[in-house]
């Protein structure tokens, strides 16, 4: 069960990330001046799928709550790791993001840290 734990707070943490990407892009970028932006980040503030990347990071925070209280921070908190794989994979899907020789040795690295880590519990 303290699996399902870590995989809710990743998961709740990836959806955050990229619907608040999703949504920022529709808007476009941060005014200049001063009002306008905080018109802007107004607006953001009201776009029922931002609120819903604001929710998503305090449902993953009750899900992190839980798998404390079934692992050691130490083992589960590598696997938080995992979020930065799936928003790369989701954004090059997605968004179209490029895909770059040092991102892809990047999540490498991270993806064997993970396993070490897991090995060494």
């Amino acid at each position: 069960m303290g699996y399902l734990f870590i995989a809710g707070t990743i998961l709740f943490t990836v959806y955050g990330q990229l619907i608040l990407k999703w949504r920022i892009n529709k808007y476009g970028s941060l005014p200049v001046e001063w009002l306008d932006k905080l018109y802007f980040l107004f607006k953001l503030l009201l776009d029922p799928l931002v609120l819903s990347g604001f929710l998503s990071a305090f449902i993953a925070s009750i899900f992190w709550m839980a798998a404390m209280t079934k692992f050691d921070i130490s083992f589960a908190y590598p696997f938080m790791s995992l979020s930065f794989v799936l928003v790369f994979v989701l954004s090059v899907l997605f968004f179209k993001e490029p895909v770059t020789i040092y991102k892809l040795l990047g999540l490498g690295f991270i993806v064997i840290g993970i396993l070490i880590t897991n090995k060494s519990a």
